[in-house]
Order: structure tokens, then sequence, then C-alpha cells
């Protein structure tokens, strides 16, 4: 289809063409972002519209962590949303994790990046058929796959520490997607950048909220 297709210019920015696929996906990641900062619901079904064009663009670039990382996507955005809604009925609140549980995460995801990172590295000789160059920035790429599906997790189950994670991985992201000359997508996750920080803050400042208003000494 041409709108998947990242040949497909929708118009010119200051020499930088720009697809059809990548300004729908890039308008509605950023809105699915600044929704999930607000703990607004509808987070969820802009994001799938995201994701789905972001498949198509990373394949197309050869981003292959990112684009397997839209499947894992796909599936927790149902996740969060069916989550976010039973959570809402009950109001249940913010929660963040304890130092031990932040120490596992770290130790989980630097051990998930060197595997899947070589896995992405030889994956064009696996399967060459499907996969015929080899994968750009392996390792930088893996770690922005399996930090965001940690992050993901985190933010279908409303933990605070959803928002460290998605202001690394939007800082890497930035560089990587800027040297794949994928530039719209590249400004979204500086912008992506700014929203994380912002969440991170709020999110904070509600689970404090929350527990003052509980009874529960704030940490």
């Amino acid at each position: 289809m041409h709108f998947f297709d990242i040949s497909h210019t929708a118009f010119t920015v200051w020499g930088y063409e720009l697809s059809y696929v990548e300004l729908v996906g890039t308008m509605f990641g950023l809105v699915c972002v600044w929704l999930a900062a607000r703990e607004n619901i509808f987070t969820w079904p802009t994001g799938l519209i995201n994701i789905v064009c972001f498949f198509a663009i990373f394949f197309q670039v050869r981003l292959y962590s990112d684009m397997f990382l839209q499947v894992f996507f796909f599936a927790s955005g149902i996740y969060g949303w069916i989550n976010w809604e039973r959570q809402r009925k009950n109001d249940l609140p913010i929660t963040r994790m304890t130092n031990s549980n932040r120490g596992l995460m770290a130790v989980f995801i630097l051990v998930a990046t060197l595997l899947f990172g070589y896995f992405i590295q030889h994956i064009h000789l696996i399967f060459p058929a499907v996969f015929p160059d080899p994968a750009a920035y392996p390792y930088a790429d893996s770690f922005i796959a399996v930090a965001s599906v940690v992050a993901q997790v985190l933010l279908a189950r409303r933990v605070v520490e959803n928002w460290v994670l998605w202001v690394l991985v939007d800082a890497l992201a930035v560089g990587v997607y800027a040297k794949k000359e994928i530039l719209f997508i590249s400004l979204e996750y500086a912008l992506f950048f700014v929203i994380a920080v912002y969440g991170l803050m709020a999110w904070i400042k509600a689970s404090a909220n929350k527990k003052e208003t509980s009874g529960i000494p704030v940490t």
C-alpha cells in the first residue's frame, strides 16, 4: 500500500521528504504520550495507530529491534487499555518500585539488551530471505526495544518508574533515528523526551498526593 511506503511523500520540510506514514505515526505518537502523561485512558487507542505506522517504517529502515517492538506494543496496548479501565473503575493508585526491584530491573535490561543485540546483529544471517540487509545499530536499537518493553509494562500497571525509562529511551532514540535519517521521528522523540520528563514529575506528584490522602506516609 502506498500509505505505508516511506518513499510516498506527503510534503517536503526544509528539504526533508516527509512520508504519509511518518506524518500520521508521529502525530498520533505525540498525542499518545501526552495523554499518558495526563493519565488519560485514550492514550491507548491513539497509541495503536502510532504502532502500526511505526512497524512499517522501522522495517523499511532496517531497525529490526524497533520493528519487533511494535508487535509487543500492540499487544501491551490492548492490555493497558483494559487494565487502565479496570483501575479507573476501582480507583487504583499510581505506585513506585522498591530500590531492590529497581536494581533487578536494571540488571534485566542490561542482560536482555546484550542477548537481543547479538541476535539482531546476526539476524540477516539467520533469516536472509526476510532480512536481506544487516541491522543498523543493533545494540543501541536493542536497548531502545528492551527498555521500551519494560517501560510499557510499567506504564500499563501505573508504575512511576516507567517515565524514567522513557526519558532514557527517548534521549537515545533521538540520535539513532537522526542517524537513520528519519528526521521527523527523531524530532518526535525529542518532544517525547520533554513530555516524559513532565510525565515523571506529574506522576511522582500524583503518587505522593495519593499517599497523603490515604494516610500513608510519603517515602
